[in-house]
């Protein structure tokens, strides 16, 4: 029924079929459903259908029904005996074509039912009369001959029995899809799209037809530099030599030396003593909000009303108490903070940017009242890290620019900047510098304490070796280069005035977040489905908990490499879209009196961005130009150069042009009497990872690298 040589006959006389593409409907078709694992998507959406519908439900009774008329057991012996057949001792149903293919039958059975009915089949009707590997057949031949056959090996008989079938146990089945059917019904229930993000054409990805490509509109990967070729390089380098996981915890056989040099490079990051890297920032987050809260005597922790999950997690799992105030308002923050004694253990968690709404914090106002009031600071950057400031420490160096821009590479704190006044800071490496895992950065006692008990750290596998040396890779080289976070404020800004002059409600924001204000669950679901489908665009929808509801969105990402062509296209496909599905604009907002800041009476569709016209490069004619489609991206040699100087006392130097494939050197090892190289030993002559050996001729993403000769040495 899933075939498009089938479905393609109907399409004129079935109102769907008519007006699905053909990608589409082949994507339906071969992509399993989440909830129902035996039928496909467009099966699952077919139970809804008034024709369709009925007609499933009839065939999966016939699929029941064909599997209930099996032959009994006592037939089933008989037959075995007669053609010889033994089951052995530790058969399975898999073994049995027939009784496997009777079980497939009773799934899909199963899932076709309870797409229909939205609840559970009778699990005696769904059960094979008479099939030996099935409990439910072995008690309905003794009801029926009162005759016992002859026993089956447990490993035979046993199969996962339904919940329901268990006499006075609770029904969990029954639960779950209780619990399920309660996020479809409010429009809430999360759909996970096939996305395959290609390495050298970022930002398109393939779906789960391969050759079906989409333009990414809404990843985390902010500067592409998850694929950009000194982190990949790297990340090879370093699997060659140190393979692919970590071994274990960091205090069993986890700890490596790239770990600890990727702590460095976060510490001077961000100008603090120490940083911990976590598996991930919600890990960071919760396990050092929840330590703090649970070590820290009588500790009262004030959050930001807008905080993210892992920060309001990390604080339940705390024994403090938790005040929370509004959002972004420092009156209110005040307020709290004064009902408690200066003495009394305090600290204040917020954001620097916030993800679905684009809002900054007042960072240096909250630190005013947290040194009044003796409070830590804790601020998450996880948003702003690699995107901000000149070297892509966050929002918190970004508003002291000139003189964190002046002060280099040095690893010192400028005494009093905003950065120095916030306690803790923690960020992610799998935004902007696309890689994966999170870090906490403070004091050296700060992040011993942390180390030494926080179970999210302590009990937690260490991230695999190559991972993190992509993560300092990209770390080392945004220190260095401005042109991306520039360029990516530019084409954000472009888009945002773009998305204006045609009444496209963007939430306000100075940041580089674009959340387009939908304002209901089903309608952002339907804009996001109209976009892959009709567009080849991916945007996701954003819809509860993540926000409010009725203020779901689409929450689209604008990055430096998205060229003027495919911001062309976005603009128009939204504009299309939102006409198609009659999605309120501004002025629809604005009649109804706002919603999410959009449309407010007295406040401003614009908020002015918090990267001046002169930190972008435009008073000097400095600022990178939107990239036009087929013109190639820009990366950077002195960039490149830091990067791959990170790695030397470990992998080895390396020059010329980066490629994707190269020849790894090991390092000299220096003894008491000799120095030799490991690497003609350890490391084949020419290699790719993955492949067979092979030449290094230049590659088509190759870009010249002056020999460190030609560049000033950065620290």
């Amino acid at each position: 029924m899933d075939k498009l040589s089938t479905l393609s006959r109907f399409k004129a006389s079935c109102p769907f079929l008519g007006r699905t593409k053909t990608s589409t409907l082949r994507n339906l078709c071969t992509s399993t459903s989440t909830r129902f694992p035996s039928i496909s998507l467009l099966t699952e959406r077919a139970t809804n259908c008034p024709v369709m519908g009925p007609a499933l439900s009839v065939r999966s009774k016939e699929i029941v029904a064909g599997y209930a008329s099996m032959a009994g057991n006592s037939d089933i012996e008989q037959i075995h005996k007669e053609k010889g057949v033994n089951i052995p001792i530790d058969a399975s149903v898999e073994m049995c074509p027939h009784a496997s293919a009777a079980r497939a039958a009773a799934r899909m059975a199963d899932d076709l039912a309870h797409a229909a009915k939205g609840k559970e089949i009778s699990s005696k009707a769904a059960a094979a009369a008479g099939c030996p590997f099935h409990k439910a057949a072995l008690e309905q031949t003794v009801k029926a001959t009162g005759v016992a056959p002859h026993p089956v090996p447990v490993s035979i008989a046993s199969t996962s029995v339904s919940s329901s079938t268990r006499t006075g146990a609770y029904d969990y089945e029954a639960f779950y899809n209780t619990e399920l059917e309660k996020k479809h019904k409010d429009k809430s229930y999360r759909y996970f799209n096939n996305i395959n993000r290609l390495a050298h054409k970022f930002p398109v990805a393939h779906t789960a037809k391969v050759e079906d490509e989409v333009q990414v509109w809404c990843s985390n990967d902010y500067l592409g530099m998850g694929n950009n070729p000194v982190v990949l390089e790297t990340m090879h380098r370093t699997l060659d030599r140190y393979g692919h996981g970590a071994g274990g915890t960091r205090n069993i056989a986890g700890n490596g030396a790239v770990h600890l040099g990727l702590e460095r490079e976060l510490a001077t990051l961000h100008r603090k003593d120490a940083a911990l890297i976590f598996s991930s920032c919600y890990v960071a987050n919760d396990a050092t909000l929840s330590t703090l809260g649970t070590k820290l005597p009588g500790c009262v922790m004030f959050s930001d009303k807008s905080n993210h999950a892992s920060m309001i997690q990390g604080m339940r799992h705390s024994t403090a108490k938790r005040v929370i105030f509004k959002h972004n308002d420092l009156e209110d923050l005040e307020n709290k903070l004064k009902e408690y004694p200066k003495e009394t253990p305090k600290i204040i968690a917020f954001e620097s940017v916030y993800s679905m709404c684009g809002s900054i914090s007042p960072i240096s106002e909250i630190c005013d009242l947290a040194e009044k009031y003796g409070a830590l600071t804790f601020l998450d950057e996880v948003h702003a890290v690699g995107l901000y400031g000149p070297r892509g420490a966050g929002v918190a160096e970004h508003l002291d620019y000139e003189a964190q821009l002046a002060h280099g590479e040095n690893p010192d704190p400028i005494p009093g900047s905003v950065m120095d006044r916030i306690d803790i800071i923690t960020g992610t490496l799998g935004k902007a510098y696309g890689a994966v895992g999170g870090y906490i950065a403070g004091s050296d006692d700060f992040i011993d304490m942390i180390r030494s008990y926080a179970p999210g750290f302590i009990f937690t596998t260490s991230l695999p070796p190559a991972t993190v040396a992509g993560a300092q890779a990209s770390i080392a080289y945004q220190k260095i280069y401005l042109g991306d976070r520039q360029l990516k404020q530019v084409n954000v800004r472009e888009t945002k005035r773009r998305f204006a002059e045609l009444d496209i409600p963007v939430v306000p924001g100075p940041s580089h977040i674009l959340p387009v204000l939908v304002g209901d669950a089903a309608l952002a679901k339907a804009a996001s489905d109209k976009l892959l489908y009709d567009h080849s665009i991916y945007v996701q929808a954003i819809n509860y908990p993540t926000v409010a509801v009725g203020e779901e969105r689409l929450r689209i990402t604008v990055t430096q490499r998205h060229t003027v062509e495919q911001i062309d296209k976005l603009v128009a496909a939204v504009d299309q879209v939102f006409t198609d599905l009659n999605i309120n604009r501004i002025k629809d907002w604005k009649a109804l009196g706002g919603r999410a800041t959009v449309g407010v009476p007295g406040e401003d569709d614009v908020v002015e961005p918090i990267w001046t016209k002169e930190q972008l490069g435009e008073e000097t004619g400095t600022t990178p130009k939107t990239l036009r489609d087929g013109e190639k991206d820009v990366v950077d040699p002195q960039g490149v150069f830091v990067a791959r100087s990170r790695f030397d006392h470990l992998l080895g130097p390396i020059s010329g042009p980066l490629r994707s494939g190269y020849q790894v050197v090991a390092p000299a090892v220096t003894t008491n009497t000799t120095t030799t190289s490991s690497a003609a030993s350890v490391v084949p002559k020419t290699m790719k990872t993955g492949t067979k050996l092979m030449d290094f001729a230049p590659r088509a993403r190759d870009i010249p690298v002056p020999p460190p000769s030609k560049l000033s040495a950065v620290a």
